[in-house]
């Protein structure tokens, strides 16, 4: 019998009893059913089905579309869900910000973006996965030598700090932190990346001398108060994720050294710490 799709509607969508989820369950994956025909628009697939694909629950994809970050492309007569090619690829970006830790609320938001803001958080995504993948070969060759007896005294596999402060940035690029709204909402002024830039040039400049050295400190104050007058208020604690990314982004460590000279981001990195504990 062909099957004919229906319009979504909240009922459809949220009205199902448990006899209906229970029966949706049930149905078989049909023979010769795979990710490349779905993919294709060659078919669709059920909700048993994509579980079967992607290793997700039935009832996490219910609870997906509950909450709109993953409604079904249709529904049959019967009312079950079916997806498709774009269904599919978006559970796979789901899932990806899954095991990045970002909550589902902020995950909603970025699948919603525009194509090019996503490509920059996917590139975010790669690099904080390249950066565990990095920690994890620490760790491993850590494991061996241990085993060996050969461990020695070496706890850089520990180091978690790359990766939070990448992390930390992404929550406020992504999360909707208040910091990163006052910045969507705070018009730009003229020449504050620039002023900033200057900054980080000055910086350059002291990079030789003790970051816990007057000058030093005073130039992370002047840095703070140019961020929270030009950008969002900054905080000890913001302030400080920004000194960890400065020196852990590459793109950042890049600039930052491009205006003050090579070491100057990790000089801006080690003032900023002695600056947030309150050391200087």
């Amino acid at each position: 019998m062909e099957i004919r799709k229906t319009t979504l509607t909240a009922e459809t969508l949220f009205g199902e009893t448990v006899a209906e989820a229970q029966m949706e369950s049930a149905i078989p994956l049909p023979q010769g059913k795979t990710i490349e025909r779905v993919l294709s628009a060659e078919s669709e697939a059920t909700v048993h089905e994509i579980s079967c694909m992607s290793g997700v629950t039935i009832r996490t994809l219910r609870y997906y579309d509950r909450i709109g970050l993953l409604t079904p492309a249709a529904r049959t007569e019967a009312g079950y869900r079916l997806y498709d090619g774009d269904s599919l690829k978006r559970l796979q970006r789901i899932l990806l910000l899954r095991e990045l830790e970002i909550p589902l609320k902020d995950a909603k938001r970025l699948l919603d973006c525009t194509d090019a803001e996503q490509r920059e958080a996917i590139g975010r995504q790669i690099r904080l996965l390249e950066m565990k993948k990095e920690r994890m070969e620490k760790l491993i060759a850590l494991a061996h030598r241990l085993s060996k007896g050969d461990g020695g005294m070496d706890f850089s596999a520990f180091d978690r700090s790359k990766e939070e402060a990448y992390a930390a940035e992404a929550k406020a690029r992504w999360g909707g932190t208040a910091a990163y709204r006052e910045f969507e909402s705070k018009p730009r002024k003229d020449g504050a990346d620039a002023e900033l830039m200057a900054i980080f040039a000055e910086f350059g400049k002291l990079k030789d001398v003790d970051p816990s050295s007057d000058a030093a400190q005073a130039k992370v104050k002047t840095l703070q108060e140019c961020i929270g007058r030009n950008y969002y208020r900054c905080t000890d604690q913001i302030l400080s994720g920004l000194g960890q990314m400065y020196a852990a982004d590459e793109r950042f460590k890049a600039n930052i050294d491009a205006a003050g000279g090579e070491g100057t981001a990790a000089f801006v990195q080690q003032a900023i710490a002695v600056y947030c504990k309150g050391e200087g």
